[in-house]
């Protein structure tokens, strides 16, 4: 099974280009699989329904969201009703959404994890326990494990990378939007990278429009963020699995 996970989908136009490019793509690398963080979709700040719903349309085949998963209220009854789009499991309990869902794919049941994590960012339930809490309930339910740690500390991502090493099978990191060079298969089997980088657009400062967040940094004047305009890249990894083994074979980052 061929996995591709796809960095964080930044505005408008980086749903356009998915829609426009991810089927070609799935078929010339023959994915199976794709996971894709959804939650700047519908301009930096959160993703709609309508957005949601172009996304799962273009090939991806489950969404994961961050710290900004209630930003559009419209997401609430989608987050609720549907398998394909999942919100950080350690989030309170009354919040909308799953953060963890099984979907079959060609036969084989994919276990999804998105958790937040804690370092630097708000306070939230234990990453590591709520996890832990995932797979001791999914046990026997599942054949293959995916998880998105949607988290500012790439030592949290690390820490959580090896924690999970060995009983989770693909584990990436999403967030700061920017791809890390430290793709690998860790000692016990897992396939990991830090951080997938985003989709969006290529002349701005991790999305947004760059004399804005200039600004912002200069003079400490809060400004209202836009995503930038022009040409927008896709960034992320594929993950290679042997399904028999549930061994990862490859890990290599993909940009197009």
């Amino acid at each position: 099974m061929k996995i591709l996970a796809i960095g964080d989908v930044v505005g408008s136009g980086a749903v356009a280009y998915l829609k426009e490019h991810l089927w070609k793509k799935r078929a010339e690398l023959g994915v199976d699989f794709v996971i894709a963080n959804g939650e700047n979709a519908s301009e930096i700040h959160g993703i709609c329904t309508a957005d949601a719903e172009e996304l799962l349309s273009a090939g991806v085949d489950v969404i994961t969201l961050g710290n900004h998963s209630f930003g559009r209220r419209d997401i609430y009854t989608l987050l609720n009703d549907s398998n394909y789009i999942i919100r950080p499991a350690n989030y309170p309990p009354l919040v909308p959404g799953s953060g963890s869902t099984v979907v079959n794919i060609d036969g084989w049941r994919v276990l999804c994890i998105n958790v937040l994590g804690t370092a630097l960012m708000e306070s939230m339930a234990c990453p590591f326990a709520t996890v832990d809490r995932i797979l001791a309930r999914e046990e026997g339910n599942y054949d293959i494990s995916v998880m998105d740690v949607h988290a500012e500390s790439t030592s949290e991502k690390m820490a959580l990378g090896r924690y999970f090493d060995g009983r989770i099978n693909v584990i990436f990191g999403t967030h700061t939007h920017v791809p890390t060079a430290d793709e690998q298969i860790l000692p016990k089997g897992s396939g990991y990278i830090t951080d997938l980088g985003m989709t969006g657009p290529v002349d701005s400062i991790i999305g947004s429009d760059v004399q804005g967040v200039i600004e912002r940094m200069r003079t400490k004047i809060p400004v209202h963020f836009r995503v930038a305009d022009g040409e927008v890249k896709a960034h992320g990894v594929l993950f290679e699995v042997e399904t028999d083994k549930k061994k990862i074979t490859s890990v290599r980052r993909i940009t197009f």
